[in-house]
């Protein structure tokens, strides 16, 4: 009886349960990781509402480099480009603030790239307080408040494909915390997915938006 019990606290089995659990939790993290890639991937995606056309495009910010946008926000600039180039009337909010690395802010760096391409700057308006998802989102929601705009404006949202998930989750929390217990008409929200050509970029969000995703989900409020 003594040697089974030995035999049962021994270290080299006390080591194998230790390894089965840590394989078992490292497989429920890649089952929850390909979950969360999936999402993001279903929202990585153009989805646009053609008739009627959205009212206001919304162009969400990353990182400027004092030689200009960086590739990703480049990316997403121009995809807006050839959009607007379709519907030139077209209100756009361009929203992103100065970060410590930044030498002005995301917004300011957009309506300089767009308005040298022919964008006429008188239907930019700037949200540049901004410094996550969470604060673009309900800062640009404060911003149709100021302009007269209806919050339930139908809308086209441009980001990077992979941000578009959690951009849509935060969108529709920010919206109907504000109009609570309203009656509205639903809003159409659009998405334009811009290309990730930056290959690191692409790698490094692979792994951080699935984080990001389930950190807005249950933080962002």
């Amino acid at each position: 009886m003594n040697y089974k019990s030995y035999r049962g606290n021994s270290p080299r089995r006390k080591g194998r349960c230790w390894l089965t659990a840590l394989l078992a939790l490292l497989g429920l993290g890649l089952v929850l990781l390909g979950a969360l890639e999936l999402v993001i991937a279903a929202h990585s995606r153009d989805r646009i509402m053609e008739n009627p056309q959205p009212e206001v495009m919304v162009i969400f910010g990353c990182q400027m480099r004092k030689d200009g946008p960086s590739v990703l926000l480049r990316d997403r600039l121009d995809t807006a480009l050839a959009y607007w180039e379709g519907c030139p009337d077209i209100k756009i909010v361009v929203t992103g603030g100065k970060g410590d690395d930044e030498h002005l802010s995301e917004a300011q760096g957009m309506y300089d790239y767009l308005t040298a391409r022919g964008v006429d700057g008188a239907n930019i308006y700037m949200e540049d307080k901004s410094r996550n998802t969470w604060q673009n989102v309900n800062y640009t929601f404060d911003l149709m408040e100021r302009e007269g705009w209806s919050l339930t404006d139908d809308v086209l949202l441009v980001s990077s494909g992979f941000h578009l998930a959690r951009i849509e989750l935060l969108w529709d929390r920010a919206r109907d915390g504000r109009l609570e217990g309203e009656v509205y008409h639903d809003q159409y929200v659009s998405t334009l997915a811009a290309p990730v050509s930056h290959a690191p970029s692409a790698v490094q969000m692979f792994f951080r938006e699935p984080l990001a995703l389930v950190k807005s989900f249950l933080f962002d409020r």
